[in-house]
């Protein structure tokens, strides 16, 4: 069902944009087009357990911004497993808890207890949304730990939200937190100890189990697969913790991010950067790579002028991206966040997943249509 509604809204910005396209619903008109690649999804939504967020940005004279939200069935007692888009909150909330040491900053170096490597936590972030590398995230998860992050994303109004697991490691659901050495900039050093994390509770949702079978370690198990003490990341929490990143001053303090003006804007550069500018091989890791709004289905080279600020996730045949995608020469500026299962065997951890055929073109067609129904 298609809602909207209206968050942070001027009633000045209203009166002046009301014969505009400001009361458009371009998102209604997206998804009721006739190419294949959006028709096939949306006629076979529960099928593909589609949820959609488009957020307008409204800028009045003064510079003043509000946002009106456009959704497509979205709810959050759907469960969709929300893959390395739980990334995006730690990488956020690493630099947050990084502030609260003395003598540190984002180039400062940490390592973790049974690996002796230093790393630096400018580095391990851009490696998280360049190729969204799951031991970097990792790295950066065991400095923070599972109690903290579940905790700031609910003090930020944030929720819900529910880290449980790494996404890298033979013991990913550990509850034990491996302690941290971090490389102060004075030349000290300081350690954050071991710690034990809250066993997390079962999930009870809509979708928590999935399919006909799985496979576990190469045996076929004729059961739904449970995903109830998995990571659970809504898509209006992921959609609501993009919005804090590129528009904090519309939030209260409380609902903020306790980061630098720095910080933010090193996190936001990273979600830009492309794989072949952050040091990667161009021909593996192409420009769409991690974009899979508009350029998902394709290698070809993104254009300067186009920057999407995002984090995506893929796994068990579920594709999300969460995006700001900017055109500053044709004065383009939305968000949009999105969800496409594609698993049509219904067996899991089975690798046979249509990502290519089926989640990457409607994801990109979906950027395109809504770039060009932007464009001014």
């Amino acid at each position: 069902m298609m809602r909207c509604k209206i968050s942070f809204f001027a009633l000045g910005v209203l009166a002046m944009l009301v014969s505009c396209s400001a009361n458009k619903n371009i998102l209604t008109e997206t998804l009721a087009s006739k190419n294949p690649n959006i028709k096939r999804i949306i006629d076979n939504r529960a099928q593909y357990e589609v949820q959609i967020i488009y957020t307008q940005i409204i800028r009045d004279k003064a510079g003043k911004i509000s946002l009106k939200d456009y959704t497509y069935n979205t709810n959050a007692n759907n469960y969709f497993y929300p893959a390395s888009t739980v990334k995006f909150p730690i990488a956020i909330l690493a630099l947050e808890k990084l502030n609260t040491i003395a003598n540190t900053s984002i180039n400062s170096e940490f390592s973790i207890d049974g690996n002796t490597d230093k790393m630096k936590f400018s580095e391990e972030i851009s490696k998280v949304f360049a190729v969204s590398d799951n031991e970097a995230s990792t790295n950066l998860f065991e400095f923070i730990g599972f109690d903290y992050i579940n905790q700031k994303m609910e003090q930020k109004g944030l929720s819900p939200f529910r880290l449980s697991h790494r996404l890298s490691g033979s013991d990913s659901s550990n509850p034990i937190i491996k302690a941290t050495t971090i490389y102060k900039n004075d030349g000290t050093i300081e350690i954050i100890p071991s710690k034990l994390g809250q066993k997390p509770v079962e999930l009870t949702l809509n979708g928590i189990k999935k399919g006909i079978g799985y496979l576990s370690k190469g045996t076929l198990v004729n059961e739904p697969f449970d995903f109830s003490k998995r990571n659970y990341y809504p898509l209006e929490s992921l959609h609501n913790t993009l919005k804090r990143i590129v528009f904090p001053e519309i939030f209260s303090e409380e609902e903020r991010f306790k980061i630098t003006e720095k910080d933010r804007e090193f996190i936001l550069f990273s979600m830009q950067n492309l794989p072949k500018n952050a040091g990667y091989d161009a021909a593996e890791y192409y420009d769409g790579y991690c974009k899979f709004f508009m350029y998902g289905d394709t290698k070809e080279n993104i254009p300067a002028t186009v920057k999407i600020y995002n984090k995506v996730g893929n796994a068990y045949g579920t594709m999300i991206d969460c995006a700001y995608i900017v055109d500053t020469e044709n004065k383009v500026e939305f968000m949009l966040s999105a969800t496409i299962l594609a698993n049509k065997n219904g067996i899991y951890n089975d690798n046979i997943y249509e990502y290519d055929e089926i989640s990457l073109p409607f994801l990109a067609e979906l950027g395109r249509i809504l770039y060009q129904k932007n464009k001014k």
